[in-house]
């Protein structure tokens, strides 16, 4: 029988199934095979540990979608796809990690079964999930087929947020800011940073009353000092200590959902050149959430963002904000818009982007970002409540 835990109501995945449809026809996609396993969740509701083998969810013009994926992993389908149980479909065990065959022979045969040896089919090819081998495998099997570039096909459908979407969003706020709560509490000179992200785990995945927690796409990120020009560093075995500005990047996650959240603290007392940072990233902030609007272009973002910025002698050419909701690792966005200068892509109501103007300088760094939903009129609305500032401790 179908999963019997799905997020989602039958009426919100056939709408979904819909939009991908009409995307396929307009591309001249016979069928769209897709490898990223946000956009399977998104389509089918399957949730399993399993993206580091080969699987995916076959899109048909006018059958339902096929999970395909290894053996082992197809009850994994039946008990989380909506799809009845004879649309997981599944590939020998010999094939995985085989230097001698890859699973993309069986899928190729499968394709070929039903008809489309000879078609036009969608293929993720700028994936995170779906490698090179892969590829050159199905061109092989497959010599009469056209194989499409159907790189963010899904992705750009999953923009504008369900009302049901949304609700899952403001849930994993809400842990988002039980994270930041704990943090203010307990980061002190002396800590160990893993003893930290220790507790940061147990908040996230405790959750906030009856919303519990689910792993996020992104590990917490928090370097400290001279380390926090460098975005992307994760914990280790030192101490916080005094005199040092630690920026935390984290996310609370209900059911795959995120809602994406970074705040800076200092131990002790900080310099000017910080506090002066703060002011022009919170007026960068709040310039920038009055800009996104709908109707306005996610490049109108940006710019209100860094001509503040400017006013504060601070040059910044990075992209400052990417569309989130459901994610697996190792990525939280959706990769599609971008808050950067030369994105033309209006912005509707229901989209949600994290708003993320991290200043990394040479020796320094600085967060503090928002997680935002575009309303249907008026500037974006933050989906957490924490304080837009730079937090001290003395």
């Amino acid at each position: 029988m179908p999963g019997s835990q799905l997020p989602f109501s039958a009426q919100e995945y056939a709408a979904r199934l819909t939009r991908v449809r009409q995307s396929m026809e307009d591309k001249g996609i016979d069928v769209l095979f897709v490898e990223d396993p946000s956009n399977m969740a998104w389509l089918t509701g399957y949730d399993g540990w399993s993206f580091y083998v080969h699987q995916g969810v076959i899109v048909f013009p006018d059958e339902d979608p096929i999970w395909w994926g290894r053996s082992q992993d197809a009850n994994g389908a039946i008990r989380t796809c909506w799809m009845d149980d004879d649309r997981a479909v599944s590939y020998a065990d010999h094939f995985v990690q085989s230097p001698d065959c890859h699973p993309m022979e069986d899928l190729a045969a499968f394709l070929a079964s039903k008809g489309y040896g000879n078609k036009r089919i969608g293929l993720e090819l700028d994936n995170y999930y779906f490698s090179a081998k892969a590829f050159l495998t199905l061109q092989k099997e497959l010599p009469n087929a056209t194989l499409v570039d159907a790189t963010a096909l899904v992705n750009w459908q999953r923009g504008v947020k369900s009302d049901e979407e949304i609700a899952f969003m403001r849930r994993a706020a809400r842990i988002s800011d039980k994270i930041i709560d704990g943090i203010l509490q307990r980061v002190e000179p002396g800590v160990r940073k893993n003893e930290l992200v220790a507790e940061i785990y147990a908040d996230a995945v405790r959750g906030v009353d009856d919303n519990w927690g689910d792993y996020p796409a992104i590990v917490p990120l928090l370097p400290s000092g001279s380390d926090a020009a460098a975005p992307h560093l994760t914990w280790n075995w030192t101490t916080f200590e005094k005199g040092e500005a630690t920026f935390f990047e984290i996310s609370g996650c209900y059911r795959r959902y995120h809602a994406p959240l970074c705040r800076t603290v200092f131990l002790g007392k900080p310099p000017q050149y910080l506090l002066d940072a703060e002011q022009a990233l919170i007026a960068g902030l709040e310039a920038g959430l009055e800009a996104a609007r709908p109707g306005n272009r996610a490049g109108d973002v940006s710019r209100a963002l860094h001509a503040e910025l400017k006013k504060w002698g601070i040059e910044r050419s990075a992209r400052c904000g990417y569309p989130i909701g459901l994610s697996y690792p190792p990525d939280w966005g959706e990769r599609t818009i971008s808050f950067r200068d030369n994105d033309d892509t209006i912005l509707q109501a229901g989209m949600t982007f994290h708003f993320m103007p991290g200043l990394w300088m040479k020796d320094w760094g600085m967060e503090i970002t928002e997680s935002i939903l575009i309303r249907e009129d008026g500037p974006a609305e933050c989906l957490c409540s924490q304080p837009r500032k730079m937090f001290v401790k003395d």
